[in-house]
Formats: structure tokens, sequence, C-alpha cells
């Protein structure tokens, strides 16, 4: 346990150099565009359970029916769930030139590491084939043409994520969290990874903070915790109820957005949706302002 504690306190303490870092780098992947995607968001949390998925896919369902065309990719290698959530267990068709040709449902063309793989069978794969099955999926597919393509991410911040960061430019995260402070304190590590890997957070969900009588529609709170979550996350785009037909919607493969699109919970994944619509378009006007020659 000491070693360890002094090998982690060295890894912290030691900086590469110039020389180290351009040897590191010529092993990297390089960065490039998804040919026809013109916006990457990812959603993450460092922290498992939280409802990363489910918040992917309704995020995904409620961009489209702001009329984006949207793309959902689950980079959740071990334990794929977008098949479920949106319905789509097929294999996919491979085109001529080899790539993967994305099955569509609910306007969102979706991919996932499940819809390769038998359902009952276990994925036993170190990091190398972890990230070869990230870039596969990510640009061995035929993505084009997507205004935004939503990634769900697996807990945690390892192969995945630098994966994703180092293929293909990010546009932004969508962080996940519940007020617990076990959840808050992880998805911190996890905001603080994307700090480092300059990838902007979009937005903050807090999920599962309240719930909502079906008969009364009176508020009941779940965490009686304050309602600033950190002073280390960026302030909550949404707060989200425990909805009680959430799970109802996951099994049967229809998100809730499409299902109960008048529920609370759909209108606030709309407000959501429009809240990260408008940062892309400002992000896009301010693109193109700088490359305008006057």
């Amino acid at each position: 346990m000491a070693l360890l504690i002094r090998l982690a306190r060295r890894t912290y303490a030691t900086k590469l150099t110039e020389h180290q870092a351009a040897l590191m780098a010529r092993s990297l992947p390089k960065r490039e565009a998804i040919p026809g995607v013109q916006h990457i968001i990812v959603v993450a949390s460092g922290k498992g359970g939280v409802g990363k998925s489910t918040v992917a896919a309704n995020f995904a369902c409620s961009l489209a029916k702001l009329g984006a065309r949207v793309g959902l990719l689950d980079g959740d290698i071990f334990g794929p769930s977008i098949p479920l959530l949106m319905n789509v267990h097929n294999e996919p068709l491979i085109n001529d030139n080899n790539l993967i040709i994305p099955p569509q449902n609910y306007n969102v063309k979706c991919l996932s590491m499940g819809m390769l793989t038998p359902t009952d069978g276990a994925i036993i794969w170190r990091g190398p084939l972890v990230m070869s099955a990230i870039q596969r999926l990510l640009k061995g597919a035929v993505w084009s043409p997507l205004d935004v393509l939503v990634v769900d991410t697996p807990p945690g911040t390892g192969d995945v994520h630098l994966s994703l960061t180092q293929h293909a430019p990010i546009t932004g995260v969508v962080l996940v969290t519940t007020p617990h402070k076990a959840a808050v304190d992880v998805t911190i590590r996890g905001a603080e990874m994307y700090h480092k890997l300059k990838v902007p957070i979009l937005g903050l969900v807090e999920n599962m903070r309240y719930s909502i009588c079906d008969s009364c529609k009176e508020r009941t709170e779940l965490f009686k915790g304050p309602t600033d979550l950190s002073t280390k996350l960026p302030p909550t785009t949404i707060s989200l109820p425990l909805e009680a037909h959430i799970a109802e919607c996951g099994e049967s493969g229809v998100p809730v957005v499409i299902k109960h699109p008048n529920s609370e919970y759909a209108k606030l994944f709309s407000q959501l949706a429009s809240h990260i619509w408008g940062v892309l378009e400002k992000q896009s006007e301010a693109n193109n302002d700088a490359h305008c020659v006057f």
C-alpha cells in the first residue's frame, strides 16, 4: 500500500519533458472531424447509476423534435443500454465501403456495441480493444448528415473518454449527477477531466432530486441538502424528477419524451435541448464571423 501511494505521488509530481511529450504524441490518433457531423456532445459523469443513458436518449430525441438531425452513439462498450432504450436491436448493415449504417428510430440514428454482440455475451477486453471499438463506431459509420452526434459515455474517466477526445473534436459535454454527495463528488472529478482536456461544459443535469404526485401534482423533495450542488460545478441547467414512468418507458424502448410528450419530464428535456441548441447556434455564428474576410 505504501508503495502504491509513493508511486501515485510521484506520478502527480512528474512533468513530461518536451521530448517525452513529442514521443507520446506520435502514438496518439489524429483528431479529425467526422464528415457531415457539425457538433459532438458527450453526456458524461464520473459516477455510475445517475441516469446518463436515459438522459442521453431523451436529450437526443428532444433535439430531434426541435428539427435537428441527430445521432446517438453508445460509448459504453461493456454495458451498452441504448439498444434497449431506443428499441434498436438488429445488427446494422454495412455498405460497399465497409462503413456501418446506423439504424434509425424516433428520427435519431443509433449505434451501439450492443447491436454487434450477443445480448447474453460478456465483452472482456483490455484498453486497446476498447479504443479500437470506439474508433470504429465513431469514424467507421455513415453518420452524415448530422447537426448533433450525442455520445453516451460509461462511468469513470478512462479509455473511452480519452479516445473520444483524441479522435474527434468534441463541441462540449453535458454532465449528469444526482444530488447525493457521493455522486456530486465523483461528478466533480469528471468535470475536472474535461477541463484538462479543454472540452467546455455546456450544461449540468441534476437527476432524481424530487418526485411529483400523479394525483395532486405535489412536489416531494427526495434530497434535503442545498439546491446548489457545488461551487466546483456549473449552475444546474435542469433538475429532473424521479418519474414513475421512466422504468416502463426504458424497458419498452420508447423514451419518456416520446411516449409522454406533455409530462413534466418531457418539458424539462425540451428546455435542455433548446438551451444546448441555442449555445450551438451562437458558437456557429461566432465561428462564421471569425472566418469572414473584410
